[in-house]
C-alpha cells in the first residue's frame, strides 16, 4: 500500500499511513473491517484519522484559554469551524517498527491559534486474538499549560444495506446540535428515542452525526460498540479516558460511500469543548496523557 507501514498478526492485517498516522486498513482473513484507503491520498470523510489536540469542531475556530483568545484556521468553511485538530495532515516519524507493532511520533509546536508545544505518539499494535489496539499519547513540551483533547475517526465497513446492520451502542445520553453540528444544549437521555441502541437492534432508517456520552463500561472500564453486518461482528472499544463517542452514518457522502460505513469515533471530549470546557484536559508543562482504543472482529453469538 504505497508508503504505508504494514502489520500482521494471525489472520489480521493492518496498514498505517505516515501522514497523520492514519489507519489505512484493517482486515481479518481478507474481510475488510474498515474502509481501505491509499496512504498517500486524502481519506474520504476523515476516515482513519487521529484527531489532536481536539476532536470534532471548534465554533468559528475561536476559543479562549487562560484569559487569552485564540483564532484557529477555519478548515470547514461551510460550517465555519476548525475541524479535527492539527495532527491529521502532519508527517509522523516512525520510531519503532516490527511485524505487529508500529510507533510514530509528531511534534506540534506553535501552530496558528494553538501556541503550545506538544509531543504526540501513536502506538499501533496487532494481536492475533485481540485485533488492533491504538494508544495515542500527548506530552506538554512547552512552558505553559495547554488545552488538549483527542479522538479517532475509523469507518467500520458495512455490507449494504445499512438498514439491516445491527448496532449495540453503549450510550445513555446524546448531545443535541444545531445546523452547524455544534452543541445546542446539554446532553439528553436516549431512552425512548431513535438513538437508543443500548440493546442491539437493526439500524433501520436511523441517521447519525451524533455525539454520545454516559457510556456503559465493563469490569475493566472499557466501553464497547458492536456492529454486526454481512454475517460478521466488529467491536470498537475505548478506555476510561474516552467519555464520548461520535457516530456518523456516512450520510451525504459520494455515491458508493453513503451509508456504506459507520464511523465510531472514541473522543475524550465533545464537539466545541475548547469553548464549553467540557472534559478538556489541561496539560501542565511536562505532563502527559494517553488514551487507548481498539477494533476487533468478534465471534458470532
Amino acid at each position: 500500500m504505497g508508503d504505508a507501514i504494514e502489520l500482521a498478526a494471525g489472520d489480521y492485517r493492518a496498514a498505517v499511513g505516515r501522514r497523520g498516522a492514519a489507519m489505512c486498513r484493517l482486515a481479518f482473513a481478507e474481510q475488510e473491517l474498515i474502509w481501505r484507503c491509499p496512504p498517500d491520498e486524502p481519506p474520504p470523510a476523515s476516515h482513519g484519522l487521529l484527531l489532536a489536540p481536539w476532536p470534532n469542531r471548534v465554533r468559528d475556530g475561536r476559543y479562549t484559554f487562560k484569559g487569552v483568545e485564540h483564532q484557529l484556521e477555519v478548515t470547514e468553511p461551510r460550517r465555519g469551524t476548525a475541524l479535527h485538530g492539527l495532527a491529521y495532515d502532519k508527517p509522523w516519524l516512525p520510531v519503532e517498527i516490527s511485524s505487529a507493532r508500529a510507533r510514530l511520533t509528531c511534534v506540534l509546536d506553535g501552530t496558528k491559534g494553538y501556541p503550545y508545544s506538544l509531543e504526540l505518539s501513536a502506538d499501533y499494535e496487532l494481536d492475533a486474538a485481540g485485533g488492533l489496539s491504538v494508544t495515542l499519547a500527548a506530552r506538554n513540551a512547552g512552558e505553559s499549560a495547554a488545552p488538549y483533547g483527542m479522538g479517532a475517526h475509523p469507518f467500520l465497513s458495512i455490507a449494504a444495506p445499512m438498514d439491516d446492520a445491527v448496532l449495540k451502542l453503549p450510550a445513555s445520553r446524546r448531545l443535541p446540535v444545531d445546523e452547524r453540528l455544534l452543541p445546542s444544549g446539554a446532553p439528553e437521555p436516549v431512552e425512548g428515542t431513535e438513538h437508543d441502541f443500548r440493546t442491539p437492534r437493526p439500524i433501520g432508517a436511523t441517521a447519525f452525526d451524533t455525539a454520545f456520552t454516559d457510556l456503559e463500561r465493563d469490569a475493566d472500564g472499557v466501553a464497547w460498540t458492536v456492529l454486526t453486518s454481512g454475517g460478521a461482528s466488529v467491536g470498537v472499544w475505548a478506555d476510561a479516558s474516552c467519555d464520548w463517542l461520535q457516530v456518523f452514518s456516512a450520510e451525504g457522502l459520494p455515491e458508493g460511500l453513503e451509508r456504506r460505513g459507520l464511523a465510531v469515533e472514541p473522543m475524550t471530549c465533545p464537539p466545541d469543548a475548547f469553548n464549553s470546557g467540557t472534559d478538556v484536559i489541561v496539560l501542565e508543562p511536562g505532563e502527559e496523557t494517553r488514551s487507548r482504543f481498539g477494533i476487533v472482529r468478534l465471534p458470532q453469538p
